[in-house]
């Protein structure tokens, strides 16, 4: 399904204030990303799911006490999220989201469970940095950048939510 900028428009218009004007809209890049953070996630990622699933078999075949059995499997689903699940999540979340830019603050509309509308004054917005491809497309940031998030380059990890960044 393409999503055009008047459907963008029409979304964030009931966000907007008396006299307030959109100036640009736009959505993130849609579908599964890969990111230069992958290249180290990937391979832990399948080595940790790798040995969790190893763990719970190995467990379950020595008839441990039901505890035992039960030890592993949060770090089965750890594995399981992030060699695979984590791809999907952030794909549903920048399906979700919409920018907006109006003559007086930058508007983001974004979540998969709930919807959870920010708005940053453009007066007060400290740090803005912009990177662009060859190909015309690119990352925004807004705020400063944590050393943290930036490793994981826009992945979302729990309790490391920092800064807001929109790949277009």
């Amino acid at each position: 399904m393409y999503i055009t900028n008047y459907d963008i428009e029409a979304e964030l218009r009931p966000n907007l204030s008396t006299g307030e004007k959109l100036v640009w809209t736009g959505k993130p890049k849609q579908g599964i990303l890969l990111r230069k953070s992958d290249i180290f996630l990937i391979p832990f990622s399948l080595f940790w799911a790798g040995f969790a699933i190893f763990w719970q078999f190995g467990v379950s075949e020595l008839q441990p006490p039901f505890i035992f059995k039960l030890w592993g499997l949060p770090f089965v689903c750890i594995g399981l999220y992030i060699t695979v699940g984590r791809f999907f999540l952030d794909a549903k979340k920048r399906a979700n989201t919409t920018y907006g830019i109006t003559n007086d603050r930058i508007i983001i509309k974004s979540g998969i469970f709930s919807r959870e509308i920010k708005s940053l004054n453009i007066r007060t917005l400290s740090d803005i940095s912009f990177s662009q491809k060859a190909d015309n497309s690119g990352t925004i940031v807004l705020g400063t950048v944590d050393f943290r998030s930036s490793m994981m380059q826009g992945m979302e990890w729990p309790g490391l939510s920092s800064r807001i960044a929109g790949v277009y």
